[in-house]
């Protein structure tokens, strides 16, 4: 669970937030920051970049 508000809104865009610091994620195949955080098959976290359509994990 977030421990604000501002984590909960960050961790929604694709972003975590450490004591200040942001780190967002990219698409490895276009550099975009669209990334989708899903649910696997198998229960593992994947991504998914919403520009592109590259998926990984």
């Amino acid at each position: 669970m977030p421990a604000s508000r501002l984590e909960e809104v960050d961790h929604l865009r694709g972003a975590t937030v450490t004591r200040g610091t942001v780190t967002r994620l990219s698409c490895p195949s276009c550099g975009s920051g669209h990334v989708a955080q899903v649910l696997g098959d198998n229960g593992g976290i994947s991504y998914v970049c919403t520009a592109c359509g590259h998926s990984w994990s």
